[in-house]
Parts: C-alpha cells; sequence; structure tokens
C-alpha cells in the first residue's frame, strides 16, 4: 500500500479519533448499557424503606416507597382547616326548618348544616363553590343539576362507610375529601374495559396487555368487574393436598393475582402487608392486616353496588364509562399509594355529622 493512499487500519493508527473505534466505542457501549440495567435492583434500596415485621430470617419485611409518601404528605398538609361542631342549644333551628329539601342533614341544626356544606365545597368544588351542586341562580332547593343529587348520595355513602364498616376504616374515618381531595372528580375511579374486537388470532382472553390495574404484568386485568363488582371466590388454593376441591383453574389465580397486585400499588405495600412469606394462604399465621383488607374489599363491592352503579342513570355522558358505565371505586380512590388514608390522619374528630346517618333514617334502614 502507497503512503499516499494508507489502509484502514494505517489510518486507525495515526489517527487518534480513529483508535475509538472499534473497540473502545463498544466497550464504553456495553459499560453503559451494564450500569443501566444495574440502576434498577441497585437503585430500589435507595427508593424505599424496609421494616421488619416478623422473625428474622423469614422474609416477613414491609417496602414503602419514598416518593408515594412524600406525595401523601402533600396531601395531608393541604387538607382545609376545620371547624369544631357548633354546639347545640335547645331552641336552635334546625336545617330542615329553615331549608328546602335537606333529607339527609336536615337534623342538624341550621348553624352545623351550613359548617358541613362550606366543609364539602372546600373539599370537593373549591374552585366552583356552592354554584357546582346548586347552580347559580339561587334556587338551592333544588335537584336540577346532576352533582346535587350525586353528593346527596355520597353524603349517605360516607355515613354508610363509617357507621357500617369501622372493621376496615376503624375510628379514623373518612369524609368526601378522603377521596375528592380538592377535585370535583376523585383522581382514582375506574371503569368497564372496554371490550377488544380481534380476531381468532388475535384474542389475549384479557390479559397479556399492558395496564395499569395490573402494574403493567402479563396479568388479567378484569379483577375489578369480577371482585369489586361481582362476588366471584378470590380464594384458589385448595385446603387439601393434590386436590382440586375449589374447582378455580389458573385464569381464576392470575385473575387473584392481578388484584392483590392492584391492591399492593395502590396501598404501596408488598405481599409481606397481608400474607406470611412461607404459606400465604394460612390466615393464623398473616399479619392482622389481611383482615382489614378483607373487610376492605366487600366494603368496596358494596359501595359500587349499592351506591355508585345505581347513579349511572343521573350522570351526563361525559362523565360515564367508554361502556357507558358509572365511575366506580377501588383500592385506590382512598389510599393513593399509602397504606392508611392520608396517613391515617383522623377525618370525623370535626364532622361527627359524617359519622352515621340521622337516627331517624338509621331506623328505616333497620
Amino acid at each position: 500500500m502507497s503512503e499516499e493512499n494508507p489502509g484502514f487500519w494505517e489510518r486507525a493508527t495515526k489517527q487518534p479519533f480513529v483508535e475509538w473505534f472499534p473497540t473502545k466505542i463498544v466497550v464504553i457501549t456495553l459499560v453503559g448499557f451494564a450500569i443501566a440495567f444495574a440502576y434498577g435492583p441497585l437503585g430500589l434500596p435507595l427508593k424505599s424503606e424496609k421494616t421488619q415485621v416478623g422473625f428474622r430470617g423469614t422474609g416477613m419485611v414491609e417496602l414503602t416507597e419514598r416518593s408515594a409518601y412524600k406525595a401523601v404528605l402533600a396531601s395531608v398538609e393541604a387538607i382545609p382547616e376545620s371547624d369544631e361542631p357548633i354546639e347545640f342549644v335547645e331552641g336552635d333551628p334546625l336545617a330542615r326548618d329553615v331549608y328546602e329539601n335537606v333529607p339527609v342533614l336536615g337534623h342538624l341544626s341550621a348553624d352545623n348544616f351550613n359548617r358541613v356544606m362550606a366543609a364539602i365545597t372546600e373539599w370537593v368544588s373549591p374552585d366552583q363553590g356552592c354554584a357546582y351542586c346548586h347552580g347559580e341562580d339561587g334556587n338551592f332547593a333544588s335537584d336540577a343539576l346532576y352533582t346535587k343529587v350525586v353528593s346527596r348520595r355520597m353524603i349517605q355513602m360516607t355515613q354508610t362507610v363509617n357507621s357500617q364498616w369501622q372493621d376496615h376504616v376503624k375510628l379514623t374515618g373518612v369524609t368526601c375529601y378522603t377521596c375528592h381531595r380538592g377535585q370535583n372528580v376523585p383522581g382514582a375511579i375506574w371503569f368497564d374495559e372496554t371490550p377488544v374486537q380481534a380476531g381468532m388470532l388475535g384474542w389475549r382472553n384479557g390479559q397479556n396487555v399492558s395496564s395499569p390495574r395490573v402494574a403493567s404484568a402479563s396479568l388479567p386485568s378484569g379483577g375489578f368487574e369480577k371482585y369489586l363488582v361481582g362476588d366471584a371466590n378470590i380464594r384458589v388454593i385448595s385446603g387439601q393436598t393434590n386436590s382440586d376441591a375449589t374447582g378455580m383453574n389458573i385464569k381464576d389465580a392470575e385473575h387473584t393475582f392481578g388484584l392483590m397486585i392492584h391492591m399492593s400499588t395502590s396501598l404501596g405495600v408488598n405481599c409481606a402487608n397481608c400474607h406470611n412469606t412461607r404459606s400465604m394462604n394460612v390466615w393464623e399465621q398473616g399479619p392482622p392486616q389481611r383482615t382489614t383488607a378483607w373487610y376492605g374489599i366487600r366494603m368496596v363491592r358494596e359501595l359500587n353496588n349499592a351506591y355508585l352503579n345505581p347513579l349511572q342513570p343521573v350522570y351526563p355522558p361525559h362523565r360515564l364509562g367508554p361502556t357507558g358505565d358509572a365511575p366506580k371505586a377501588n383500592c385506590a380512590t382512598c389510599h393513593r399509594g399509602v397504606n392508611k388514608p392520608l396517613m391515617g390522619t383522623p377525618m370525623l374528630v370535626n364532622y361527627p355529622e359524617l359519622a352515621a346517618p340521622a337516627p331517624e333514617q338509621q331506623a328505616l334502614a333497620n
């Protein structure tokens, strides 16, 4: 090869930039990919906190993500200040005597009724004010707006949760803010999934599609309809060795796992929050939170069937889902990534009016 026209390798040895190709570039690229792939598992300890909740050596460790708790702390700090209940004095007018069409809270004194209405406005419609439910024509007795009809039913739902589901919400209780957090519509609701139209070879049997319902896993995403509206049996493990006494199949187990993943992500916890690591189906060896979760599943199912789904005819089209169904609740609606909604902040201290229905309404319910 002549000096005037050197070959590739001759140029590579004489020109510094070309010396990076190909070996050094390949090495740097591989190292970069290795760092990127290792960051996930290596970065997890930096993103989470670990708490031992069982005997050492059993793997009973709870993981909590710091980012989720930072977000919920902001929500706690944003809770509007509340006023204490106004002491009722004999002779004070009741709301039903002052206002028209107040069937749910009419038993309160007029002063406490106004206090609760002002709080609900701050919780649900701080920007729109009273007009969000009552309109701007000044007729507060009118039920013309769907928002008022829905709000009345939601107050009843809140009273039901606080009075009949203390096995789940304990004495902490819930208010409108627990779900709404200053928004007209809670930030975590769900609708029925749109049916997939596909040919024989494109049928996925309701799974293997990235879905936030199952944290983008390959599991079936129909667990909400199956367990939080329907009452399908979530238990898939037989109580007998080498037995198929439950009649469940693999798809049933995958639906169960899908709902468990939803609960895990909604509460920001891992499996050890509710289950022991040796045998997840054994209740006697599981943490007490499993019982709380058991009641929670049934509570959400009742709320969806008794309160939320029946409101479907009331909603305008833009509030309905792709299949025309009403918005519904799941674990994330209240929890938002932490094991206790709003970090367990007591919500009923200044709002005993939401702790239970009026005595006469309780009598009718019974």
